[in-house]
């Protein structure tokens, strides 16, 4: 029978449980168990899709075009797996289910309450993964920390599924926080016994603890705590500080979780096999190289609004067996030619990533001029794709009002627009998501990165490459590198006479893997480290 273990926080909130449930399942998969992860988050927005990047950080998208909480990234990054719709469920979600029920008379004229009705549509879709994948273990993450009121119908929901799955069947991970008090020289339990405390007057007594700390636990430590708890002592795990979040899945092997989580559950016979990954680990904490990226973009101060582009670089990184240093440049602090010299001339390449709305686009703008007449290996992601475009029609064709209707709908020469069969469409309705394919010209520095002339990658954009003007705008030397079959829409451009100047309307961050670099971006860190020399 399939496994299940419900990862909660307690005390703070930001503790990492999308990392320790990530890691849990690389080191699970490692085992050769089937491993998927879910998260389940009590916010009432139906997706994180129209939420503000500031606010959330970044919207990750699967190949079936869900719009996602960031953490299904890390699932993926860590365990290499392809998730899905059923992967993320928010409170919003269960509600909307739970109201259009109603209104159909799907629950024949009775009082709709949380305990049943609530709880039962989470209870399905908790399930649901287990139907779709078949999966040994399933991962569910908790959204919040315990005490919240909306996460109440959550804990509830992974309350009964115990007993209708059966203990041997389920496990609860509890991470918390274990604060050091410099002062006292102290380390202090006392918050995680309340909110332990908290799950148990719920009805969830955790079988692990997870304890997110500055230093060393001592033993004496997680005994009292394994007294007070009420879990045995093996099953106190200390969740240290790494020096990435790729060291984490090697340091809490080493804690002893994935045999903890195996005992609990009752699973033999299952050695770990983690030696490739911390092969990578090695790789990327002792490099050879050292390049300098600016990424240029309008949400810079909240770095989680560009996680998965950040991940990639990384990767990036360890296959060019390079450390990728990060230089954050505000879009809107480029406001002319000089103010772009000025915040770009130390980098060795230069990555405009996705965005939406008009702010900052000057900036950015000048961004792709500064790389295309500098010579300076520039890479584009959605967006940045399009501010590539509109760049090359003002300054190479000389249409100098050139733009995307998103920006200036008066524009005489709107070389990004809306498709027709977009119009009219309320906001979140009129994105291509998910997993589309491009056809790749050959010769191109793409089909040089991928290996090959057909490619699948992952969208979440509105506006499009107008092809009305794609004759014009090849005639004057931009390359169409990738092209939709299915509608007949740009997905690449490449800027001729360049060392290295890529853009695509897909999102390739999404798929990146920490042992296998998204191709762009691995040849990109790869011109940019050319340049440096």
């Amino acid at each position: 029978m399939t496994k299940y273990i419900f990862i909660t926080g307690g005390v703070v909130s930001g503790l990492g449980k999308g990392i320790a449930a990530a890691s849990l399942g690389l080191i699970l998969k490692s085992r050769g168990l089937k491993v998927v992860n879910q998260k389940f988050d009590p916010y009432l927005n139906i997706d994180p899709g129209t939420m503000n990047p500031i606010q959330h950080g970044e919207v990750f998208v699967t190949d079936d075009g869900a719009e996602t909480d960031l953490d299904l990234g890390h699932y993926e990054r860590f365990t290499d797996a392809t998730l899905s719709q059923s992967s993320n469920t928010t409170a919003g979600r269960v509600y909307l289910s739970v109201l259009n029920n109603e209104r159909e008379g799907k629950y024949h004229g009775g009082t709709v309450q949380v305990i049943p009705n609530v709880t039962e549509e989470i209870k399905r879709r908790m399930l649901l993964s287990t139907q779709e994948t078949g999966a040994d273990v399933i991962i569910t993450e908790i959204g919040g920390t315990a005490g919240d009121i909306e996460s109440l119908p959550f804990i509830e929901c992974i309350r009964e599924l115990k007993y209708e799955l059966g203990e041997e069947n389920c496990c609860y991970i509890h991470l918390t926080l274990v604060p050091f008090m410099k002062k006292a020289n102290e380390i202090k339990t006392k918050p995680t016994q309340h909110s332990v405390k908290e799950l148990q007057q719920l009805g969830i007594q955790p079988n692990i603890l997870m304890l997110r700390t500055e230093i060393e636990i001592p033993e004496a430590t997680k005994e009292k705590l394994a007294l007070f708890c009420n879990v045995d002592t093996d099953c106190v795990i200390q969740n240290l500080n790494a020096k990435s979040i790729y060291e984490v899945p090697l340091n809490m092997e080493k804690e002893g979780l994935g045999n903890a989580v195996c005992k609990i559950l009752g699973i033999t016979g299952r050695e770990t096999h983690l030696e490739k990954w911390a092969e990578m680990v090695h790789v990327f904490e002792n490099p050879k190289h050292h390049v300098k990226i600016a990424l240029v973009g309008k949400y810079v101060e909240l770095h989680d609004a560009y996680l998965s582009v950040v991940e990639s670089l990384i990767h990036a990184g360890i296959a060019n067996e390079s450390e990728v240093e990060i230089d954050w440049v505000d879009s809107e602090k480029i406001t002319d030619d000089a103010s772009a010299k000025e915040k770009l001339a130390g980098a060795d390449g230069i990555i405009v990533p996705g965005g939406f709305g008009s702010r900052g686009i000057e900036g950015m703008i000048l961004t792709a001029k500064y790389a295309r007449t500098n010579k300076v290996p520039y890479m584009g992601i959605c967006l940045g794709m399009q501010i590539l475009v509109i760049e090359y029609a003002r300054n190479v064709l000389g249409w100098t009002d050139a733009n995307s209707t998103e920006i200036n709908p008066d524009t005489t020469h709107p070389v990004i627009d809306l498709m027709p069969d977009q119009n009219g469409k309320i906001l979140g309705g009129t994105l291509r998501l998910g997993k589309f394919e491009c056809a790749v010209t050959p010769g191109t520095l793409t089909e040089k990165a991928y290996g090959s002339t057909t490619i699948w990658e992952r969208h979440r954009h509105r506006y499009e490459f107008n092809n009305k003007y794609r004759d014009e705008l090849k005639k004057a030397g931009l390359i169409i590198a990738g092209v939709n079959p299915e509608r007949d829409l740009v997905e690449v451009c490449e800027v001729p006479d360049h060392p290295w100047m890529v853009a695509g309307q897909f999102h390739p961050e999404f798929k990146s893997r920490p042992d296998k670099a998204g191709p762009l971006f691995r040849d990109f860190i790869t011109a940019s480290l050319k340049n440096k020399i």
